[in-house]
Parts: structure tokens; sequence; C-alpha cells
């Protein structure tokens, strides 16, 4: 029991701007204080450099938008912030995903959204409680981003399985069928990730099961997607996000039209056109 609840820890741990003179000054405001000093944005096909408004008109035409991040990376979490509020003032957002909400806990989501309508006093806390929020993914960092969602007027919707699935899954494993998630080069690449994050000592049944774990993650936050009121938008880790290993392959086994992948990296790591479609890369944090 003990080491199934360390893969179940790593696994949670382990996506024209036309306003008012008032409404620009507030988005300008937004953009100076979300948007990291000295980061960048690519087009991985072009190589064309990008502003952020650019991205703005590029993204506010994609039916659905998959933005990858990285997890402890709190610049990338700020301008996350940042495409929510923008995006939603070019255009009425569909939906928005969160790989940090799971399936169980939309019920909950869904009432509190209700009552925050409804005009109801409840302070953060409050509503951590009432959704069950993961202390795994850390509140300090994700908090202003799912108030945006539950506030917003776009339904705020799960993208990951429930810890009881991820168990199942774990104690039988078993994989999702499609003919481009399967194929050797994927999972491997998958497999070879997770054995680096264990310092390559992995048993290979734990190795399997695993593996089974991540592709099924990745099949429930396509089907998310796919279903979702669009436009839509989706924030998930970027291995799941990445157009070679996660979501938009099994968006095509489920025979979807392809997504717009945005993945958020750190300078000097390399994203290619064969990860995502554009690269919004920040400096490293200062130590």
């Amino acid at each position: 029991m003990k080491k199934n609840k360390s893969i179940i820890t790593w696994l949670l741990v382990c996506s024209t701007l036309v306003l008012t003179a008032c409404q620009h000054q507030a988005s300008s405001k937004a953009t100076r204080s979300l948007i990291p000093e000295g980061s960048r944005i690519q087009d991985t096909q072009t190589g064309a450099l990008l502003t952020p408004q650019q991205l703005l008109n590029v993204l506010n035409d994609a039916p659905m938008v998959i933005v990858g991040e990285e997890h402890t990376n709190m610049a990338h979490h700020e301008i996350e912030r940042w495409l929510l509020q923008n995006l939603q003032h070019q255009r009425p957002q569909g939906s928005v995903l969160l790989e940090m909400i799971t399936q169980d806990q939309q019920p909950a989501i869904n009432e509190i959204k209700q009552a925050l309508a409804a005009a109801t006093a409840m302070d953060e806390p409050e509503i951590q409680q009432a959704i069950r929020w993961n202390k795994g993914w850390p509140w300090p960092m994700y908090g202003d981003l799912v108030m945006a969602g539950l506030k917003g007027n776009a339904p705020l919707l799960s993208a990951n399985i429930s810890r009881a699935r991820i168990t199942e899954i774990y104690q039988n494993p078993d994989f999702p069928p499609g003919e481009h998630s399967s194929q050797a080069t994927v999972r491997d690449k998958i497999s070879d990730t997770i054995t680096v994050m264990h310092g390559g000592n992995i048993a290979p049944e734990q190795l399997t099961a695993m593996l089974a774990i991540q592709q099924h993650r990745d099949r429930f936050m396509a089907r998310q997607l796919l279903a979702a009121p669009q436009p839509a938008l989706l924030f998930i880790g970027g291995y799941h996000a990445a157009k070679d290993v996660g979501v938009p392959l099994h968006i095509q086994d489920l025979n979807g039209q392809p997504a717009t992948v945005l993945m958020l990296s750190t300078e000097g790591t390399p994203v290619t056109a064969a990860q995502a479609d554009y690269v919004w890369s920040v400096p490293p944090a200062k130590k």
C-alpha cells in the first residue's frame, strides 16, 4: 500500500483585442504584471517570434487549445492566468479544463460555481475544502487560476482521472486502444521518462503500471477536451501536452480535430515542432 501511495503522489504531482480604453488599460496592466520579463514566444514551424498579442490572435481562432506547463514554474502559472484573462476578453470562453481537478471533484466544482454566481460569500480556504482540493497541487501556484475558472462564465471542467481509478489501473494495468498512442516509439519515450524520474531504479511491472496510468490519463484528457464546449482551453503538464507522446495522439485515436498546442518552457529547454505548435519560454528562476 505504501508503494501505491507513492505512485499516486508522483502521478498527481507529475496548455484581435477590441476593448474600450478602460479595458485596454486593464489588459496592459495585466500584461505587465503577469508576463515574465525576458520571455519569448516562437512559432515552432517557422521559427518566427510572436508578441503576446499576436499569440492571442492565433489562439482566438482555435476551437481547442492545450497549454502545457512545468508544474513548479510560477512564471508559467502567471502566463496561464494572463492567457485566460485576455482570451475571454476577445471572445466568450466555452470551457476551461484543468489537470488539477479530478472527475470525482466535478459535482463539487459545479456547486461552488453556482454558489459564487449567486453571490454567496465564500473565502478561499472554504472553497478549497468544499472542492476537496488536492494539496499536492500548491494553492499559492494554482489558486488564482482555479478562482478565475470558478468565477468565470464558462464551465470549469475536470481533466484528470480519480485516485480510485489510478489505483484500479495500477493493480490491473491495461492500455487504451488506438493506432497512434500505442506505437512502440510513443510508449518507449514515456517509459524512459518514468525511469529517469525514478533514478533508473524501477521494477518492470511497476513501470508497466505507471505507463498504463499515464496513457489512461491522457486518453481521459482527450475525451474531456473533445466533449467540452468550445472554444476550450486545457491546462496540463507539458508531457501530457506534447504532440508526440501525449493528449494530441489520443485525440487522433478518437478521430478528433487537432488541438493547438502551446508549450510553456524554460529558456534552454528545447521544444520542437513535433511537440508543440508554439513555445513560450521564460528565463530560469533566480536563485
